[in-house]
């Protein structure tokens, strides 16, 4: 039995310009961080030849090919794993629509977990890259790079996508404890696909020429903030940055996220954004330590997510046999 362990992801800065249609025209880039909610993949063998797989529905399939789970019917192909298998997968959080990255953390853990039922040492760079690969080229969803990256490598890092889809990143050796003190996740309760959300972005071309450029100097500019730990400018610049995303698609907000936006505001937080996609999810609110307080006692209505962020990407947790 294998059981491997792949963290979620928040995107801080840039998101939206991992996608093929802004990176082929012009070097994306994002500022990404994965915390301590994870995906948890395991696989042990079976005394027979047939191919079990749990998740929120149960399969029992004599073939590959009649697997309905694309991601674990693409891993198991890829890893060349055939028959005789159970494969269990479990999350942290809602892994539907969450904008926190769960479709990759899921996709990177089944390989961490399939290559190493295999005994095959893969590095963290290529699972990210094989993910890419199954999620955008085989399985045709209308995604960016960031999230599998993000997830097998773990900690803060800023990640560039170059023109011809070659993806690099650097670590970012931010004072991680004391900002996450300061962030407050929230589940807005509405569950969405992000691949129409997503599909619309690309046909836009990702906004106009000037704002495409803003996308980008966003993420110099978080890192100037992080960097010189000038963290009560985090706020009002991820304020900013809201509405210049709330401007890439029309799903990405509605009545429901702009009022509890509102709210957040309204009760002590000096900015935040929708993660991921958009249209629902968790909303990301960043909130001063003199404001915390009454925020809390304003918003404690709502069902926030504790976090903190970590630095191990995904990993191997348990061996047997």
């Amino acid at each position: 039995m294998i059981i491997s362990k792949t963290p979620l992801r928040v995107s801080l800065a840039g998101g939206g310009s991992d996608l093929p249609a802004f990176y082929q025209r012009s070097r994306g880039s994002v500022i990404s961080g994965s915390i301590d909610k994870y995906v948890y993949v395991i696989i042990k063998e079976r005394f027979d030849d047939k191919i079990y797989i749990n998740y929120s529905e149960k399969e029992i399939v004599n073939n590959i090919d009649d697997i309905k789970h694309n991601l674990v019917r693409e891993c198991l192909r890829k890893t060349g794993i055939t028959k005789g298998v159970e494969i269990t997968t479990l999350s942290d959080i809602p892994s539907s629509g969450s904008g926190l990255g769960s479709s990759s953390s899921v996709t990177v853990g089944l390989l961490n977990a399939f290559y190493n039922y295999k005994n095959i040492l893969v590095s963290k760079e290529d699972l990210a890259e094989m993910a890419c690969e199954i999620e955008i080229d085989i399985c045709k969803n209308p995604i960016g790079k960031q999230d599998q990256y993000g997830c097998a490598i773990g900690g803060i890092n800023k990640i560039n996508f170059n023109t011809n889809g070659e993806v690099t990143y650097n670590s970012c050796h931010y004072d991680l404890k004391t900002i996450a003190k300061s962030f407050y996740l929230y589940y807005t309760g509405i569950t969405r696909s992000a691949n129409s959300i997503l599909e619309q972005q690309s046909k836009n071309n990702i906004l106009k020429k000037s704002e495409n450029e803003r996308l980008i100097e966003s993420v110099e500019d978080l890192d100037t903030i992080l960097k010189n730990k000038k963290y009560n400018d985090i706020g009002p610049f991820l304020h900013k940055n809201w509405q210049i995303k709330k401007r890439m698609s029309v799903g990405v907000s509605n009545q429901k996220i702009d009022d509890l936006y509102t709210e957040g505001i309204n009760s002590g937080s000096t900015g935040g954004k929708i993660l991921g996609a958009g249209g629902g999810g968790f909303i990301l609110f960043y909130v001063p330590r003199k404001d915390q307080e009454n925020f809390e006692n304003n918003m404690k209505h709502h069902n926030f997510l504790d976090f903190k962020f970590e630095n191990h990407g995904t990993k191997i947790i348990f061996v047997e046999g």
